[in-house]
Protein backbone atom coordinates (compact mmCIF):
# COMPACT_ATOMS: atom_id res chain seq x y z
CA UNK A 1 0.00 0.00 0.00
CA UNK A 2 2.79 2.42 0.85
CA UNK A 3 4.20 1.75 -2.64
CA UNK A 4 1.15 2.63 -4.49
CA UNK A 5 0.81 6.12 -2.10
CA UNK A 6 4.73 7.02 -3.25
CA UNK A 7 3.34 5.58 -6.97
CA UNK A 8 0.29 8.51 -6.60
CA UNK A 9 2.44 11.17 -5.06
CA UNK A 10 4.79 11.23 -7.77
CA UNK A 11 2.10 11.11 -10.77
CA UNK A 12 0.49 14.33 -8.26
CA UNK A 13 4.18 16.07 -8.61
CA UNK A 14 4.21 15.58 -12.07
CA UNK A 15 0.74 17.48 -12.26
CA UNK A 16 1.61 19.57 -10.22
CA UNK A 17 5.04 20.34 -12.12
CA UNK A 18 2.93 20.55 -15.09
CA UNK A 19 5.23 18.01 -16.87
CA UNK A 20 1.92 16.48 -18.14
CA UNK A 21 0.29 19.56 -19.54
CA UNK A 22 3.46 20.73 -21.22
CA UNK A 23 3.91 17.18 -22.49
CA UNK A 24 0.13 16.75 -23.71
CA UNK A 25 0.12 20.67 -25.16
CA UNK A 26 3.78 19.34 -27.57
CA UNK A 27 2.48 16.02 -28.49
CA UNK A 28 -1.00 18.05 -29.94
CA UNK A 29 1.30 19.96 -31.65
CA UNK A 30 2.71 16.50 -33.55
CA UNK A 31 -0.42 15.18 -34.17
CA UNK A 32 -1.97 17.84 -35.60
CA UNK A 33 1.40 18.45 -38.12
CA UNK A 34 1.29 14.17 -38.44
CA UNK A 35 -2.64 14.78 -39.60
CA UNK A 36 -1.98 17.31 -42.10
CA UNK A 37 1.39 15.45 -43.78
CA UNK A 38 -0.59 11.80 -44.16
CA UNK A 39 -3.56 13.99 -45.41
CA UNK A 40 -0.90 15.82 -48.28
CA UNK A 41 0.93 12.17 -48.81
CA UNK A 42 -2.49 10.58 -49.64
CA UNK A 43 -3.27 13.49 -52.06
CA UNK A 44 -0.28 13.21 -53.77
CA UNK A 45 0.04 9.79 -54.48
CA UNK A 46 -3.74 9.62 -55.92
CA UNK A 47 -2.77 12.68 -58.01
CA UNK A 48 0.76 10.89 -59.27
CA UNK A 49 -1.19 7.22 -59.93
CA UNK A 50 -4.12 9.43 -62.04
CA UNK A 51 -1.44 11.45 -64.20
CA UNK A 52 1.48 8.66 -64.32
CA UNK A 53 -1.02 5.38 -64.37
CA UNK A 54 -4.21 6.88 -65.54
CA UNK A 55 -5.82 4.93 -62.34
CA UNK A 56 -6.02 5.28 -58.52
CA UNK A 57 -7.07 1.75 -57.44
CA UNK A 58 -3.63 0.15 -57.35
CA UNK A 59 -3.20 0.18 -53.77
CA UNK A 60 -0.04 -1.40 -53.25
CA UNK A 61 1.95 1.47 -53.79
CA UNK A 62 0.41 3.77 -51.38
CA UNK A 63 -0.09 0.62 -48.35
CA UNK A 64 3.90 0.58 -48.60
CA UNK A 65 4.12 4.58 -48.24
CA UNK A 66 1.32 4.79 -46.07
CA UNK A 67 3.14 1.99 -43.86
CA UNK A 68 6.37 3.47 -43.75
CA UNK A 69 4.54 7.48 -42.96
CA UNK A 70 3.10 4.89 -40.01
CA UNK A 71 6.41 4.41 -38.67
CA UNK A 72 7.12 7.48 -38.71
CA UNK A 73 4.92 8.61 -36.80
CA UNK A 74 5.68 5.91 -34.39
CA UNK A 75 9.15 6.64 -34.30
CA UNK A 76 8.46 10.11 -33.48
CA UNK A 77 6.08 8.72 -30.42
CA UNK A 78 8.65 6.54 -28.73
CA UNK A 79 11.33 8.93 -29.50
CA UNK A 80 9.46 11.52 -27.38
CA UNK A 81 8.21 9.05 -24.70
CA UNK A 82 12.09 8.17 -23.99
CA UNK A 83 13.56 11.49 -23.69
CA UNK A 84 10.26 12.50 -21.44
CA UNK A 85 11.11 9.20 -19.77
CA UNK A 86 14.52 10.42 -19.30
CA UNK A 87 14.17 13.89 -18.07
CA UNK A 88 11.29 13.01 -15.74
CA UNK A 89 13.01 10.40 -14.33
CA UNK A 90 16.60 11.90 -14.08
CA UNK A 91 16.46 13.61 -10.95
CA UNK A 92 13.71 11.34 -8.65
CA UNK A 93 16.15 10.45 -6.44
CA UNK A 94 19.17 12.55 -6.65
CA UNK A 95 17.65 15.89 -7.02
CA UNK A 96 15.47 15.00 -3.95
CA UNK A 97 18.40 14.40 -2.06
CA UNK A 98 19.61 17.32 -3.42
CA UNK A 99 16.92 19.64 -2.56
CA UNK A 100 16.25 18.00 1.02
CA UNK A 101 12.60 16.27 0.52
CA UNK A 102 14.20 12.77 1.06
CA UNK A 103 15.80 13.87 4.58
CA UNK A 104 12.13 14.91 5.95
CA UNK A 105 10.95 11.30 4.08
CA UNK A 106 13.18 8.93 5.70
CA UNK A 107 12.54 8.56 8.75
CA UNK A 108 9.12 8.21 8.38
CA UNK A 109 8.00 4.12 8.51
CA UNK A 110 9.11 4.01 4.98
CA UNK A 111 11.31 1.68 3.27
CA UNK A 112 13.86 2.63 1.12
CA UNK A 113 12.96 -0.09 -1.48
CA UNK A 114 9.22 1.23 -1.38
CA UNK A 115 10.17 4.95 -2.52
CA UNK A 116 12.34 3.22 -5.69
CA UNK A 117 9.25 0.47 -6.27
CA UNK A 118 6.53 3.71 -6.04
CA UNK A 119 8.40 6.00 -8.10
CA UNK A 120 9.18 3.68 -10.79
CA UNK A 121 5.83 2.42 -10.72
CA UNK A 122 4.07 5.82 -10.68
CA UNK A 123 6.57 7.15 -13.89
CA UNK A 124 5.28 3.58 -16.11
CA UNK A 125 2.08 4.55 -15.60
CA UNK A 126 2.26 7.64 -16.88
CA UNK A 127 4.09 6.87 -19.40
CA UNK A 128 1.98 3.86 -20.91
CA UNK A 129 -1.10 5.57 -20.60
CA UNK A 130 0.84 8.51 -22.69
CA UNK A 131 1.81 6.13 -25.31
CA UNK A 132 -1.72 4.48 -25.15
CA UNK A 133 -3.06 7.67 -26.20
CA UNK A 134 -0.44 9.03 -28.84
CA UNK A 135 -0.16 5.39 -30.44
CA UNK A 136 -3.97 5.26 -30.78
CA UNK A 137 -3.76 9.20 -32.17
CA UNK A 138 -1.09 8.10 -34.69
CA UNK A 139 -2.99 5.32 -35.39
CA UNK A 140 -6.47 6.76 -35.89
CA UNK A 141 -4.97 9.46 -38.07
CA UNK A 142 -3.71 6.74 -40.68
CA UNK A 143 -7.01 4.85 -40.15
CA UNK A 144 -9.07 8.26 -40.98
CA UNK A 145 -6.68 10.57 -42.53
CA UNK A 146 -4.79 7.76 -45.00
CA UNK A 147 -7.19 5.01 -45.34
CA UNK A 148 -4.87 2.63 -43.47
CA UNK A 149 -4.44 0.44 -40.05
CA UNK A 150 -1.59 -1.00 -39.67
CA UNK A 151 -1.51 -4.52 -38.38
CA UNK A 152 0.05 -5.70 -34.79
CA UNK A 153 -0.65 -2.61 -33.29
CA UNK A 154 -1.21 -3.68 -29.22
CA UNK A 155 1.81 -5.64 -29.68
CA UNK A 156 3.73 -2.50 -31.51
CA UNK A 157 2.38 -0.70 -28.34
CA UNK A 158 3.68 -3.05 -25.15
CA UNK A 159 6.90 -3.22 -27.10
CA UNK A 160 7.15 0.67 -27.18
CA UNK A 161 5.87 0.42 -23.31
CA UNK A 162 9.30 -1.98 -23.03
CA UNK A 163 11.21 0.55 -24.28
CA UNK A 164 10.24 3.47 -22.10
CA UNK A 165 10.44 0.92 -19.25
CA UNK A 166 13.70 0.10 -20.38
CA UNK A 167 15.36 3.57 -20.24
CA UNK A 168 13.39 4.51 -16.75
CA UNK A 169 14.88 1.65 -14.88
CA UNK A 170 18.22 3.30 -16.47
CA UNK A 171 17.63 6.84 -15.35
CA UNK A 172 16.23 5.77 -11.60
CA UNK A 173 19.83 3.74 -11.14
CA UNK A 174 21.78 6.28 -12.21
CA UNK A 175 19.69 8.46 -9.85
CA UNK A 176 20.99 6.81 -7.09
CA UNK A 177 24.45 6.99 -7.92
CA UNK A 178 25.13 10.41 -9.68
CA UNK A 179 23.93 14.20 -9.73
CA UNK A 180 20.89 14.88 -11.29
CA UNK A 181 22.97 16.29 -14.25
CA UNK A 182 25.33 14.04 -14.28
CA UNK A 183 22.46 11.35 -14.42
CA UNK A 184 20.70 12.82 -17.68
CA UNK A 185 23.90 13.64 -19.73
CA UNK A 186 24.42 9.60 -19.28
CA UNK A 187 21.12 8.73 -19.25
CA UNK A 188 20.98 10.36 -23.13
CA UNK A 189 24.38 9.16 -24.18
CA UNK A 190 23.44 6.01 -23.55
CA UNK A 191 20.38 6.39 -25.19
CA UNK A 192 22.08 7.72 -28.58
CA UNK A 193 24.35 5.00 -27.99
CA UNK A 194 22.07 2.10 -28.21
CA UNK A 195 19.70 4.00 -31.24
CA UNK A 196 23.37 4.03 -33.31
CA UNK A 197 24.56 0.68 -32.44
CA UNK A 198 20.66 -0.37 -33.66
CA UNK A 199 21.28 1.48 -37.04
CA UNK A 200 24.85 -0.04 -37.38
CA UNK A 201 23.82 -3.65 -36.89
CA UNK A 202 20.86 -2.94 -39.78
CA UNK A 203 23.44 -1.06 -41.83
CA UNK A 204 25.96 -4.22 -41.18
CA UNK A 205 23.09 -7.14 -42.09
CA UNK A 206 23.05 -5.00 -45.31
CA UNK A 207 26.34 -5.30 -46.34
CA UNK A 208 27.39 -8.37 -44.82
CA UNK A 209 29.58 -7.24 -42.29
CA UNK A 210 29.80 -9.66 -39.05
CA UNK A 211 31.94 -6.62 -37.25
CA UNK A 212 29.27 -4.17 -37.87
CA UNK A 213 26.49 -6.73 -36.35
CA UNK A 214 28.49 -7.29 -33.30
CA UNK A 215 28.85 -3.83 -32.80
CA UNK A 216 25.08 -3.44 -32.98
CA UNK A 217 24.44 -6.59 -30.48
CA UNK A 218 26.83 -5.70 -27.95
CA UNK A 219 25.19 -2.29 -27.84
CA UNK A 220 22.03 -4.10 -27.57
CA UNK A 221 22.92 -6.11 -24.44
CA UNK A 222 24.49 -3.13 -22.91
CA UNK A 223 20.91 -1.27 -23.51
CA UNK A 224 17.99 -3.26 -25.04
CA UNK A 225 15.81 -0.25 -26.12
CA UNK A 226 16.51 0.03 -29.67
CA UNK A 227 16.31 -3.54 -30.06
CA UNK A 228 12.55 -3.64 -28.73
CA UNK A 229 12.01 -0.54 -31.14
CA UNK A 230 13.14 -2.48 -33.62
CA UNK A 231 10.90 -5.25 -32.73
CA UNK A 232 7.98 -3.27 -32.61
CA UNK A 233 8.50 -1.62 -36.43
CA UNK A 234 8.81 -4.84 -37.42
CA UNK A 235 5.65 -6.55 -36.38
CA UNK A 236 3.22 -3.56 -37.12
CA UNK A 237 5.01 -3.03 -40.74
CA UNK A 238 4.84 -5.32 -43.58
CA UNK A 239 8.41 -7.29 -43.93
CA UNK A 240 8.62 -6.37 -47.63
CA UNK A 241 8.53 -2.76 -47.24
CA UNK A 242 10.88 -2.77 -44.53
CA UNK A 243 13.52 -4.68 -47.25
CA UNK A 244 12.27 -1.67 -49.59
CA UNK A 245 12.95 0.62 -47.19
CA UNK A 246 16.51 -0.16 -46.32
CA UNK A 247 18.68 0.11 -43.34
CA UNK A 248 16.67 3.10 -41.36
CA UNK A 249 16.40 4.05 -38.07
CA UNK A 250 12.72 4.41 -38.55
CA UNK A 251 12.32 0.11 -39.39
CA UNK A 252 14.16 -2.95 -39.39
CA UNK A 253 15.61 -5.56 -41.92
CA UNK A 254 17.25 -7.24 -38.93
CA UNK A 255 14.53 -7.74 -36.25
CA UNK A 256 15.62 -9.39 -32.65
CA UNK A 257 14.41 -12.50 -31.68
CA UNK A 258 11.78 -12.94 -29.14
CA UNK A 259 14.34 -13.91 -26.13
CA UNK A 260 15.27 -9.77 -26.40
CA UNK A 261 11.96 -9.49 -24.91
CA UNK A 262 12.81 -11.14 -21.93
CA UNK A 263 15.80 -10.45 -21.90
CA UNK A 264 14.87 -6.80 -21.79
CA UNK A 265 12.39 -7.73 -19.06
CA UNK A 266 14.96 -9.29 -17.01
CA UNK A 267 17.13 -5.83 -17.59
CA UNK A 268 14.62 -3.75 -16.11
CA UNK A 269 13.93 -5.72 -13.05
CA UNK A 270 17.43 -6.42 -12.03
CA UNK A 271 17.85 -2.55 -12.67
CA UNK A 272 15.01 -1.76 -10.50
CA UNK A 273 16.53 -4.51 -7.97
CA UNK A 274 20.42 -2.66 -8.27
CA UNK A 275 18.44 0.55 -7.34
CA UNK A 276 16.71 -0.84 -4.34
CA UNK A 277 20.07 -1.91 -3.02
CA UNK A 278 22.39 1.30 -4.02
CA UNK A 279 20.15 3.80 -2.43
CA UNK A 280 19.83 1.51 0.27
CA UNK A 281 23.52 1.57 1.21
CA UNK A 282 23.50 5.12 0.00
CA UNK A 283 24.40 8.19 2.77
CA UNK A 284 21.63 10.98 2.60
Amino acid sequence: MRTLLIARLTVDEAFRRKVILAVMLLSLVFLALYFFGFQVLRDDLIRFREERLGRSDDLLPYEAQASAMVLMGLYTVNFLAGVMTIFAAVGTISGEIESGVLQAILPKPLSRWEIIAGKYLGFLSMITIYLALMVGSVVAISRFAGDYTPPNILRGWLLMVLVSAILLALTMLGSTIFSTMANGIVALMLYGMALTGGLVEQVGTALDNDTMVRIGVITSVALPSDAMWRLASDIVQPRSVAYALGPTPFGTISPPSEFAVRYAVVYCIVLVLASAVIFKRRDI
